[in-house]
C-alpha cells in the first residue's frame, strides 16, 4: 500500500513513519513544509529507506500537493500548526495551515481518486470539561485559535464524506509525549530546561489536566483507525493517563534529580483550559489498547532527550 502522509518530519508524523516502517510493508511518501517544527533530522535513520520518499511542499500549494498525492491509496494527514502559545499570538497562521490547507489535501484526494483520507485532529476541540469525559458525539466549544482551526478542520473534512463521498475518518487524540519533539512543548521544554541547570515554568497553579499518551500508542491506534475504522467516524485516542501539570512536573523532576525549586511559577497563559478528557470506549472497541505506561514512557522519553542532545540544542535555540 502507499501512504502519502502529510507533516512526517514533525514530531508524531516522524515518530508514525518509523512506526509504519517496522510494523508494515507499506511504502511512504513524506509531505512536509519542513516549518520550524518540521526537520530532516528527525527522519535522518529512515530517509533513506527504500520504501520512504520525500517532497518538500506546503499543505495550502494545490499544485504541489497533486502532483505528490497522485497514485497514492490512503492519506494520513498529520501536517497542522499545533503550539497553543503561537497560536494567541499569529491566530492567522493557524487557519490558514489548519483550515485551508485540510480542505486543499481533500479535495485533492477526491481529485485523484485515493481511497481514504485519516484527518488527525486533537482532544482540544472539544473545550473544557470539569467532570466525566468527552464523547466523539459531543458539542465542540474549542478557546484558542489552535483548538477552533482543527475545529474547523475536523468539520471540513467530513464534510467530503456527505457531499463527495469521500472515505474520511478522524482520530482525536490526547497529548502525545515521547522522543523527537519539538522542545517548546511542556515535556521536552521542562526536561531540557532541567538538563541545562535552568528551572521549568509552571503555568498558573499548576492544576490543569491532561491525558498523556505516549506516540507509539497512538500510532497504533491511528493505524488501525486507517485500515478499520469506519467512514465519516470519529475516534478519540487516550490512555486514560489524566495528571495535573504540577504532578507532571514533579515526575520530571524527579526522573532528572530535581525538587520542587526548579519550579517557576509564571503568570498563566490566555483561555487556558482546565481539564481535558475523552471516553475511549469506540478505539478501544476497535482492538486498540495502550502498551506502555506513564511511567516507563516519561523515563524514557527523558532518557533520550539526556542522550540526543545534539538533536534538540539546534532546535530550541534557533534563531
Amino acid at each position: 500500500m502507499k501512504i502519502f502522509l502529510t507533516g512526517g518530519a514533525g514530531f508524531i508524523g516522524s515518530n508514525h513513519v518509523r512506526w509504519l516502517l517496522a510494523n508494515s510493508d507499506d511504502h511512504i511518501t513524506i509531505f512536509d513544509a519542513l516549518t520550524y517544527a518540521g526537520n530532516l533530522s528527525s527522519l535522518a535513520a529512515v530517509i533513506d529507506d527504500p520504501r520512504v520518499s520525500f517532497v518538500e511542499g506546503n499543505i495550502c500549494d494545490r499544485n504541489a500537493v497533486r502532483s505528490a498525492m497522485a497514485g497514492h491509496d490512503y492519506v494520513v494527514h498529520f501536517a497542522a500548526e499545533s503550539h497553543v502559545d503561537r497560536s494567541i499570538v499569529n491566530p492567522d497562521e493557524f487557519v490558514t495551515t489548519n483550515a485551508l490547507g485540510t480542505n486543499v489535501i481533500c479535495s485533492i484526494a477526491n481529485e485523484v481518486g485515493v481511497q481514504r483520507v485519516l484527518h488527525i485532529s486533537t482532544d482540544e476541540v472539544y473545550g473544557s470539561i470539569e467532570v466525566g469525559s468527552f464523547v466523539e458525539t459531543d458539542r465542540l466549544e474549542p478557546r484558542s485559535p489552535y483548538s477552533a482551526s482543527k475545529a474547523g478542520s475536523d468539520l471540513i473534512a467530513l464534510s467530503y464524506v456527505q457531499t463527495y463521498d469521500l472515505d474520511v475518518v478522524v482520530t482525536r487524540t490526547s497529548n502525545n509525549y515521547g522522543p523527537f519533539q519539538f522542545p517548546e512543548k511542556v515535556i521536552p521544554l521542562f526536561v531540557t530546561n532541567l538538563l541545562e541547570g535552568k528551572n521549568v515554568p509552571l503555568y498558573g497553579d499548576g492544576g490543569n489536566i491532561r491525558d498523556w499518551c505516549y506516540v507509539d500508542d497512538n500510532n497504533a491506534a491511528v493505524d488501525l483507525v486507517l485500515r478499520h475504522g469506519v467512514k465519516g467516524e470519529i475516534y478519540n485516542i487516550g490512555p486514560d493517563n489524566e495528571l495535573t501539570n504540577h504532578d507532571l512536573t514533579m515526575r520530571i523532576l524527579a526522573l532528572c534529580g530535581k525538587d520542587e525549586s526548579s519550579i517557576t511559577y509564571v503568570e498563566d497563559r490566555l483561555g487556558h483550559d482546565r481539564r481535558y478528557s475523552i471516553n475511549t470506549e469506540k478505539i478501544r472497541a476497535l482492538g486498540w489498547t495502550p502498551v506502555e505506561s506513564f511511567e516507563t514512557g516519561l523515563e524514557s522519553t527523558v532518557a533520550w532527550y539526556a542522550d540526543n542532545e545534539a538533536w534538540w540544542r539546534p532546535l530550541k535555540y534557533a534563531s
